[in-house]
């Protein structure tokens, strides 16, 4: 088809002015045809700019209105590309149509997911988990259960997303799922995930996620402090088998790897470098991170303990499943004396608090060998101990010495 003209500009309704603000308004011009639409926006009229059709100066508040109006602007040439090189003519309406998913391909919220989940499904093994494919299945379920049981769908176009619908999703986690607050943000950053997918595509012209925050309660995490974990290394107990699965916890502690990595680790996994110091360096199973851990000379100990043994795949442990594992560490406790039944996982936050945080370990490092994308995932997983903090105020005692003094 023959070029169109095309043209999107932003203008005020002056009329409508409100405490001092006025809406902004949108008009999409394609071959003479002309169709207009609300920004969703408000301005005062000193900021606006006429000529510039957006907002003057460099304020907070301008780089913002006009970061959304330029957002605005690329999702409408996005649809009317599209529908340009799909259909024989195309109209202003059409195009503002298609913007605000009112046109005959409109997108809905649920197909969306489920042509996610396919792709990832394609790819597990590869550069994916199957732990991580569960948890999209699992936020799935949960967000066709909420659609049903709050407005009786099976399905939702995007452009119905608003910030209520985030809000009662956030509720019916919590009181209808009975889902703990530490595990409600895992839900919800799937359906993040979805909508900002759409907001990108130009399926919808405001992702309902903007400027929203949720911030849950996180459990305190368990570990085991200095005395526990010097319990479980020497306590005598009365079988191999439970000796085997202390020895592995044990590792886990002075490395914080994963059970899932800790399960597949292998001799090739373990480098030596030109200082003879042993090194793990490998990809976390779950999210496909690279971590890196020296290994001190608990852990050094225990691979060479084991490394008589010939396994199937040339692994280091013979780890037994999960639950098994976690079984077999509840006999551990109780030799040991433990107040609590500790798990596999319990391991990883011990080397997070015990046995680095506590030391003196900065934040950073023991992010990088725990393998995490972000630090915040470490600030949440791992728990400061009371000794180092009154360690570090003795220490900070010191250095200020008589600096300061009140005034008599």
């Amino acid at each position: 088809m023959a070029r169109s003209t095309f043209k999107v500009l932003f203008y005020l309704k002056r009329q409508n002015e409100k405490n001092g603000k006025v809406p902004v308004m949108g008009r999409i011009t394609v071959n003479g045809t002309i169709a207009q639409f609300s920004c969703k926006l408000n301005i005062r009229l000193a900021l606006w700019d006429t000529e510039a059709n957006k907002a003057s100066g460099k304020s907070v508040e301008a780089q913002r209105i006009n970061e959304k109006l330029e957002n605005i602007k690329t999702n409408i040439g996005k649809q009317y590309q599209r529908i340009c090189d799909r259909d024989s003519y195309v109209t202003a309406e059409k195009v503002r149509n298609a913007w605000l998913g009112m046109g005959g391909e409109c997108k809905l919220l649920m197909q969306t997911f489920d042509e996610y989940l396919t792709a990832f499904e394609k790819r597990v093994g590869k550069d994916r988990a199957q732990s991580t494919l569960e948890n999209y299945r699992k936020a799935y379920k949960h967000l066709s259960a909420f659609l049903s049981h709050e407005y009786h769908l099976t399905d939702i176009p995007f452009n119905e997303l608003k910030r209520e619908f985030i809000e009662k999703y956030v509720i019916f986690l919590s009181n209808d799922l009975n889902l703990r607050p530490g595990t409600i943000p895992t839900s919800i950053k799937k359906l993040r995930l979805m909508t900002y997918t759409a907001f990108r595509n130009g399926w919808i012209s405001t992702d309902p996620f903007a400027g929203y925050r949720f911030s849950p309660q996180y459990r305190d995490r368990h570990f085991l402090s200095e005395s526990e974990l010097q319990a479980v290394m020497n306590v005598q107990l009365p079988n191999y088998k439970t000796a085997i699965v202390r020895d592995i916890f044990v590792f886990c502690c002075f490395t914080g790897i994963a059970y899932s990595d800790v399960k597949k680790l292998t001799h090739a996994d373990i480098h030596t470098d030109e200082n003879s110091d042993m090194w793990i360096i490998d990809n976390r199973t779950k999210t496909g991170t690279q971590f890196r851990v020296k290994l001190l000379p608990v852990a050094r100990q225990l691979v060479e303990k084991y490394s008589s043994l010939t396994l199937p795949g040339n692994v280091v442990f013979p780890v037994k499943d999960d639950n098994s594992m976690n079984m077999s560490l509840r006999h551990v406790a109780r030799h040991a004396g433990l107040s609590f039944n500790p798990t596999t996982h319990i391991a990883r936050h011990t080397f997070a608090t015990t046995v680095t945080l506590s030391q003196g370990v900065p934040l950073e490092t023991v992010s990088k060998m725990l393998g995490h994308k972000h630090i915040t995932t470490t600030q949440i997983y791992a728990k400061i101990t009371n000794d180092k903090i009154g360690r570090d105020m003795t220490t900070l005692e010191a250095k200020i010495g008589d600096k300061f003094r009140i005034a008599q």
